[in-house]
C-alpha cells in the first residue's frame, strides 16, 4: 500500500469544511448568534489550533519523516514524542479547533453541525487507513502507542 484511501490532504478538507460552514452562515443568517467576544474567543481558538498542527508537523520534521499523511510509505520513524504524547493526530486536533474558532467567529449554530461531520469524516477516511498501515509498519511499538495516547485528545 503506497497511497491511502484519501486523495485529498487533510488541510484541503478544513478549508472546504470552513467554506461550507461560511456559506451556511450566509444562508441561515437567522440562526447566527452573537455574544461579547466572541471574535477573541475564536482568535484563541484557531491560534491554539495553529499552535497545536505546527508543533506537529515540527514533531514530524525533527523526526526527518513524511508529513504528506497521503503517502505512509514514506513514513520512516513513529513520532510519539512532544505533542503526540497527548494525541496520535495533533495536527488533525489543531485543524479542528481552527473550524471551532471559525464556527465561533461566524457563530452561526448550523455551521457547527459540520464539525462532528469534519471529525466523522477524518476518522474514517485518513485516520483509520493511516492507523491500519501504521500497525503493518511499525508493528507492536505503534500498538502499544495506540493503548496510550488518544486519537484525538
Amino acid at each position: 500500500m503506497d497511497r491511502l484511501e484519501l486523495k485529498v490532504p487533510p488541510i484541503i478538507q478544513m478549508v472546504i469544511t470552513a467554506s461550507l460552514m461560511w456559506i451556511l452562515a450566509v444562508l441561515l443568517p437567522t440562526m447566527s448568534i452573537a455574544f461579547f467576544a466572541s471574535a477573541l474567543v475564536a482568535l484563541v481558538l484557531a491560534s491554539i489550533g495553529v499552535a497545536v498542527a505546527i508543533l506537529g508537523v515540527q514533531a514530524f520534521l525533527a523526526a526527518d519523516t513524511t508529513i504528506d499523511p497521503r503517502i505512509p510509505n514514506q513514513s520512516s520513524s513513529l513520532v510519539t514524542k512532544g505533542v503526540y504524547s497527548i494525541s496520535r493526530n495533533p495536527m488533525y486536533v489543531g485543524f479542528l479547533l481552527m473550524l471551532v474558532g471559525w464556527g465561533v467567529f461566524l457563530f452561526n449554530i448550523v455551521s457547527f453541525l459540520l464539525l462532528p461531520l469534519f471529525v466523522m469524516y477524518m476518522n474514517r477516511f485518513q485516520i483509520t487507513p493511516e492507523e491500519r498501515y501504521m500497525r503493518k509498519k511499525f508493528g507492536q511499538e505503534y500498538s502499544q502507542y495506540a493503548a496510550a495516547v488518544r486519537r484525538w485528545v
